[in-house]
């Protein structure tokens, strides 16, 4: 279960945890009639930054234009939490950023490697997002459920709900 406790006091720490423990989430551009995609991130917490790779013959990297912003939508691997980021995509050529991320898992979508001409490093810069951590229990789900149907006042207490602004 996603800790509510974390996500009420500490909810940008729990994001970047999570963000680290996925291995996809959807990218998509605001304004685009094109759908969102599944993209593997890079956290990179200090600077609010996420980083992925891509090739420059995508349809989603064609699309980038300066300013152009971006949604990435966040699913906890035990489903118990959910982000929606935001903010401005732009290519960027960091050969450090390529070195820091590399991996062999990378290196399989590139024929030539680090060199390929068509690898292209995408910065979604965040200037906010918003989390939602809930219970990953069933038996709490339905006594909560129960309590609020019993009781007109109280709505059930299934999680937590933040929004975050990034600097």
């Amino acid at each position: 279960m996603a800790s509510f406790s974390e996500a009420r006091e500490a909810p940008a720490s729990q994001l970047w945890d999570e963000i680290d423990k996925i291995h996809a989430g959807m990218l998509g551009l605001e304004g685009s009639h094109m759908h969102m995609q599944p993209m593997a991130p890079f956290a990179d917490p200090k600077t609010n930054t996420i980083w992925f790779f891509s090739k420059s013959t995508t349809d989603l990297v064609q699309q980038i234009r300066p300013g152009t912003r971006a949604h990435f939508c966040v699913v906890g691997k035990n489903h118990d939490y959910h982000a929606c980021l935001s903010g401005v995509i732009e290519q960027r050529n960091d050969p450090a950023k390529v070195d820091e991320y590399w991996s062999s898992i990378v290196a399989a979508w590139y024929e030539h490697g680090k060199k390929d001409p068509t690898l292209v490093l995408l910065a979604l810069h965040l200037d906010d997002a918003e989390i939602w951590a809930s219970t990953g229990s069933t038996l709490k789900f339905g006594w909560e459920i129960a309590k609020a149907n019993l009781n007109d006042e109280k709505l059930p207490d299934v999680g937590v709900h933040r929004r975050l602004a990034f600097a």
